[in-house]
């Protein structure tokens, strides 16, 4: 690589795209002939846009690893290493956003280019896209009387957050000052601490509030959150966002502000907005940054400083999600299409809650759902609403439970039936009714494994027979964070290490498996996704022989396993060997196949 040199700069410092162009032919990521057709290309416009930017859109590739394209994080992270500058990955979740937007204003950080990252009492640390920092960096540490640190980052990450945190920061500092603060002291009681989530004039309509929470649904959206926390404190009150099954802290709002924006979201979840001692359950629709349509479901609870309200967010691309994209093996994926394309009979998904049960089902409901069929749910709540079925909602308030809604569902001429949840032996019973008559009916359960379904069904009051004549199988399935594909690392392991780390299992040595490390694109923790991992237990006529009044389950496990069935903790393993995830993450999902109770 040629010596580093700040590259000739246009106005007000900044890098030029000839500049740039040079220094990548220099450093042999592209070819002589590739900077004149750019050049023509933007002849007279060079100066309004990046470098960096102009050249990640052509979509090249490096002359020396034609396998690596020449994308604006890899141009970022060469140019930073040939400046001498730190390179920084923004990572949205881990900036405090009130703190580093407080330190200057937006029009100062708009002139510059810069955005502020990190803030101490000593120190302020501010990313750019511009080299040309000296003259600024001079000028600013008198004034913000710390010392200042520059880092080199993506320029369209400092252009977007830019504009998001100091929207979100200017919209929360003037909701503050409409509402005024929301006085603490002497606050002695359970009821006068409830009261602090529901004083104040602030209307819930403000359009500084309605910006908070259109940034907090597309910075979730944004994320890949599945849910989010908004948790009232005493003076303060937390966001929170759930992403791959981990909780991270996202931002404080002031207590009062907290209360506006819980205000807002109850109403467009259609929630009595009156209504603040009891828990309430709504929905409501918004569309991702990507333009898609996306469902919320809102839980709101009190709690001694306000409403506390989760939202679960509805992946879309859940429902045109095959069975190999949930994780399924192609034999597991066998097995579940051979019980799904029975006529009739009861099919029951296992496992305990955000096990991913629900995303199964529909996912096979959506494949089930052709124009010659009728499907109808019966569920609680119902947790996206599918255009395809006919969804029932649990209203016990009414009468109207599982039993009742699959009772009147067969009057509907159903083809597929799905009962949300077997709680009881009433339910159970209309179940086995349905099945008897001629229909599929899928449903869940909370047990281990796949065998103990059926326990659960004795135990209910199920009679033996009634399960030989209805039971197709039973799937139990657990969800493990999938490895970072960015950061993770091998290690060699020996057989000897293996047989302990597997047990029995009977899953070949891959000779090497990975760690997780952690880096920005998985936000330190190492896991970016998840995936299921599945035990499917077919009931064929060899299994349903042990169904008896004297029934033992480890005689069923362990035919099923002599038919083929996949223990849970051994499908995981195969995933350690595949390199998808690691021990930890299997041994702490996954029951063992021989301890299961």
């Amino acid at each position: 690589m040629s010596k580093p040199v700040v590259a000739e700069r246009g106005k007000a410092g900044s890098l030029t795209l000839q500049r740039v162009l040079a220094d990548l032919v220099a450093d042999g990521l592209i070819t002589r002939d590739q900077p004149a057709s750019l050049l023509v290309k933007l002849r007279g416009t060079e100066e309004r846009r990046h470098p960096l930017v102009a050249i990640a859109e052509c979509e090249w590739s490096s002359a020396r690893e034609p396998q690596r394209k020449l994308t604006l994080e890899f141009l970022t992270q060469w140019l930073a290493n040939r400046l001498g500058i730190p390179y920084l990955r923004i990572d949205p979740l881990s900036i405090e956003v009130a703190k580093v937007t407080s330190i200057m204003s937006y029009a100062y950080a708009a002139r510059l280019g810069v955005l502020p990252v990190k803030l101490t009492p000593t120190d302020l640390t501010i990313a750019t896209a511009q080299p040309a920092f000296e003259d600024w960096k001079r000028e600013l540490e008198p004034i913000v009387k710390r010392k200042v640190t520059v880092v080199f980052a993506n320029p369209k990450d400092i252009q977007r957050y830019l504009v998001e945190f100091y929207a979100l920061a200017r919209s929360v500092k003037e909701s503050e000052a409409e509402r005024g603060r929301t006085p603490v002291a002497g606050v002695q009681n359970l009821e006068q601490l409830m009261e602090l989530g529901r004083t104040g004039k602030l209307d819930a309509n403000d359009h500084h509030v309605v910006a908070i929470v259109d940034w907090l649904l597309q910075y979730a959206f944004d994320q890949r959150a599945s849910d989010i926390h908004l948790e009232p404190r005493r003076e303060t009150g937390n966001m929170r966002f759930r992403i791959d099954g981990v909780l991270h802290d996202v931002y404080q709002l002031p207590a009062t502000v907290m209360a506006a924006v819980t205000s807002r979201l109850k109403i467009l979840a259609r929630l009595d907005l009156g209504e603040k001692r009891r828990p309430q359950d709504g929905r409501l629709k918004t569309r991702s940054p990507e333009g898609k349509e996306v469902e919320l479901r809102v839980s709101s609870l009190p709690t001694a400083f306000g409403e506390k309200l989760v939202m679960r967010i509805f992946d879309p691309e859940v429902l045109v999600r095959d069975f190999e994209a949930l994780g399924l093996s192609a034999d597991d994926a066998a097995r579940w299409q051979a019980m799904i394309k029975q006529p009739h009979g009861i099919i029951l998904v296992t496992g305990p809650t955000g096990s991913g049960k629900t995303t199964t089902l529909y996912s096979t409901l959506k494949q089930l759902a052709t124009p010659e069929v009728n499907v109808v749910t019966v569920e609680d709540p119902i947790e996206q609403v599918v255009p395809e079925f006919n969804q029932v909602q649990v209203q016990p308030q009414i009468e109207l439970t599982f039993a009742d809604g699959v009772r009147a569902l067969l009057r509907q001429d159903p083809d597929i039936i799905m009962v949300g949840e077997i709680r009881d032996l009433e339910t159970a019973e209309i179940a086995v009714q349905a099945a008897l008559t001629g229909h599929l009916v899928l449903s869940t359960l909370h047990t281990n494994d796949a065998p103990t379904a059926i326990t659960r069904l004795l135990d209910l009051g199920v009679p033996p027979y009634l399960l030989r004549a209805t039971m197709l199988g039973v799937m139990a399935q657990r969800l493990v964070r999938k490895l970072c594909p960015h950061c993770k690392r091998a290690h060699d392991v020996d057989d000897a290490r293996w047989r302990e780390i597997t047990g029995d299992a009977k899953v070949a040595n891959p000779g090497r498996i990975f760690e997780a490390v952690g880096c920005l694109e998985c936000r330190e923790t190492g896991y970016l996704g998840r995936a299921g991992i599945y035990e499917i237990m077919l009931l064929t006529p060899e299994l349903k022989t042990l169904l008896v009044p004297e029934f033992d389950v480890a005689k069923l496990r362990n035919a099923a396993f002599a038919e083929g069935m996949t223990a849970l903790r051994v499908a995981g393993m195969r995933k350690v060997a595949q390199g998808q995830t690691t021990v930890d993450e299997v041994l702490g999902a996954s029951p063992d196949p021989h301890g299961v109770i």
